[in-house]
């Protein structure tokens, strides 16, 4: 094994996931430069090239792509061996991370990151929020945090939360202007805002209870986002109905922020789970940071 090559595969699968030389040297902690010298050294020793550059984007080639394939899992064995003798010396390490929606980091990780930072200092926890991601694993995380809804079937699942509710609200502003939807029927006489999914590009319908039944509710509105959070965001500045996670919700519902339309029809899912993929599932630091979350989060079963 070429040792200078092993050196430089961490580099490639930076830049891989982020398709981008400064992104990855940002992350990496190099120079845009060093980045650059060691993709080009794995090419010439390769003698092809793994990535397609122009002035404004980086993409993997199909070489790149194969290449790129076999090694991370490799390289991802490596660091759970490592990560695997510091465990049994009793000290978790390495670097978690965690992809989730905004509000769950001030509902859920707050608390849990507090715990873990006492209980295992050496371990460093990367939160990113914002829009779905789609794969977790072609973005880099180790695990994200969803309601069951937005989650892959084939990844393996741990509950954090009791079941919870989609429900609509809306501010005191927004119904004193537009008046207070009686019915599902009236919704479509109001300004809803939607939620578009980043990866199919669809925009998510809205589940309710009609009665004993289940319904489909296609909307419209002046607003659409990305994150339920957003939706959330928005509503609380008047600017429309939002379908959202009561937990989410709930701090606004009891400060009169919100209020709860159509109760109703509210739809009940499973709650918020950490997810990830199987392979992942006995590295010590995601163990870590679930027994830590089950221990934090009881009050929320």
């Amino acid at each position: 094994m070429d040792r200078d090559l092993l050196s430089h595969l961490p580099v490639i699968i930076c830049v891989a996931r982020h398709r981008s030389f400064a992104a990855a040297a940002a992350e990496l902690g190099m120079s845009p430069s060093a980045v650059s010298h060691a993709v080009r050294s794995v090419e010439d020793r390769l003698g092809t090239p793994l990535f397609a550059r122009t002035t404004r984007s980086v993409s993997v080639t199909e070489a790149g792509a194969r290449f790129i394939a076999g090694v991370e899992p490799a390289l991802v064995d490596i660091g759970k061996a490592i990560e695997g003798l510091s465990a049994e010396r009793g000290q978790v390490t390495g670097l978690l991370r965690i992809n989730a929606p905004r509000g769950v980091l001030d509902t859920l990780l707050i608390p849990i990151l507090k715990r873990l930072a006492r209980q295992h200092p050496r371990l460093t926890v990367e939160v990113t929020t914002g829009a779905f991601p789609g794969d977790i694993v072609a973005q880099g995380f180790d695990a994200g945090i969803r309601i069951r809804r937005f989650i892959q079937q084939d990844m393996v699942t741990t509950r954090l939360t009791r079941s919870v509710k989609l429900i609509l609200v809306a501010s005191r502003d927004y119904l004193d202007a537009r008046g207070t939807p009686k019915s599902i029927t009236d919704l479509h006489q109001h300004n809803c805002i939607r939620i578009r999914n980043t990866v199919s590009g669809a925009v998510f319908d809205w589940e309710l209870l009609d009665g004993n039944k289940l319904i489909t509710v296609k909307t419209s509105g002046t607003a659409l986002v990305t994150d339920i959070t957003e939706a959330l965001s928005l509503a609380l500045a008047g600017i429309g109905i939002a379908y959202v996670v009561d937990l989410l919700a709930r701090p606004y519902l009891r400060d009169g922020s919100l209020k709860w339309l159509l109760p109703q029809t509210a739809v009940e899912q499973e709650g918020a789970f950490l997810y990830y993929p199987r392979r992942a599932s006995l590295a010590p630091k995601l163990r870590a940071f679930i027994d830590v979350a089950k221990k934090t989060l009881k009050s929320f079963e």
